[in-house]
């Protein structure tokens, strides 16, 4: 039996559905990402979850127990807050014992147990700091403590990153998961960005309009979209109309196709491809993005727009706008794609 099983879990707020029977299941120590567009419902999701919102039906069971109905502060779970939710008055090591002295644990113990989860997300020598004397990622990673110290059965986390710049966001959600491998605590994470969620999940589960549309590894929704929805969610897959497809990869598909920026190649003089190479396409440069290490093309082929990504290796690889193209596609990478 599964660590987490959702069953048939509904919510509606008067006439809006958000989400109409859900369910999964989740293991002990996975670490899964609810993704998806905003409003797609993954936030009232994790609400719901943390009793935090109620449900018009279905079950929420844990370690066998039925804790659909259950006081939030009865569940077991801790949450982590986009907002920190700290209180201002407090300093860091107050924030963190908060639920310690809910539950009434002696001084000494108490103390002990702040020394431990402060080293845990590295926040030594801020112990006695107040929230406004931190940066947003010293604020969050209080938050983190303070959910973590209670010693939760799930931890659940909504947004927590988006408020943050993007080199903190990358060192703080390394160490989300560490902790998260370390203590092997099962957790449910809400976002909108695909980077967050490939990086850091066991599972993803892709929701639009409270659905589960595509649930799996990282690589299995990278790899394999399910319809159209993923191709378009996930990266920047190209999605090629039926016609178009069988004309330029010579097959017979009468669905959509989807390709990977990444598996279309400028043709190389010299350069020999192999029996899985498509024959070349003549394509046009309408613009280009430098993102660093990747260069990223968006190209004109017949009447289809591509976007095209090549390794960022010398200024050589940099084609001005107008400038023409041979494009080759890897055949093995192709995706038919569902409406």
């Amino acid at each position: 039996m599964s660590y987490v099983t959702v069953q048939q879990l509904t919510k509606r707020f008067g006439d809006n559905t958000v989400f109409d029977h859900i369910q999964f299941d989740i293991e002990q120590g996975e670490f899964i990402t609810l993704l998806g567009p905003s409003g797609c419902g993954k936030s009232t999701l994790l609400r719901s979850l943390a009793g935090l919102h109620s449900v018009d039906g279905g079950q929420v069971i844990v370690n066998g127990v039925d804790i659909t109905h259950q006081a939030p502060q009865k569940r077991g779970i801790g949450m982590v807050f986009q907002s920190y939710a700290l209180f201002p008055n407090m300093t860091v090591e107050q924030n963190i014992a908060f639920g310690l002295k809910m539950q009434k644990m002696p001084l000494a113990e108490r103390t002990k147990q702040i020394s431990k989860v402060i080293e845990l997300v590295e926040l030594q020598g801020k112990e006695k700091q107040y929230p406004a004397q931190l940066s947003g990622g010293q604020r969050q990673r209080v938050a983190l403590a303070r959910a973590l110290i209670v010693k939760p059965n799930i931890l659940l986390l909504d947004e927590p990153l988006s408020a943050l710049d993007a080199k903190i966001r990358r060192h703080l959600r390394n160490q989300i998961r560490r902790i998260q491998q370390e203590l092997n605590l099962t957790t449910v994470f809400v976002t909108h960005d695909q980077e967050e969620a490939m990086t850091l999940s066991d599972r993803i589960f892709l929701m639009d309009s409270g659905k589960i549309i595509q649930q799996g590894r990282p690589e299995e929704i990278y790899n394999q979209p399910a319809n159209e929805f993923v191709a378009g969610f996930m990266g920047n897959y190209n999605v090629i109309d039926a016609p178009l497809a069988n004309r330029l990869f010579s097959i017979d598909t009468d669905s959509k196709v989807a390709v990977r920026p990444e598996s279309i190649y400028i043709k190389e003089q010299g350069r020999n491809y192999g029996t899985h190479i498509s024959a070349p396409q003549t394509a046009k440069v309408l613009d280009h993005q430098l993102l660093g290490n990747v260069i990223r093309y968006r190209v004109a082929l017949e009447q289809c727009e591509l976007t095209v990504d090549l390794l960022n290796r010398s200024s050589k690889r940099l084609f001005p706008e107008g400038t023409s193209l041979e494009l080759l596609f890897d055949l093995n990478e192709i995706q038919p794609v569902r409406a």
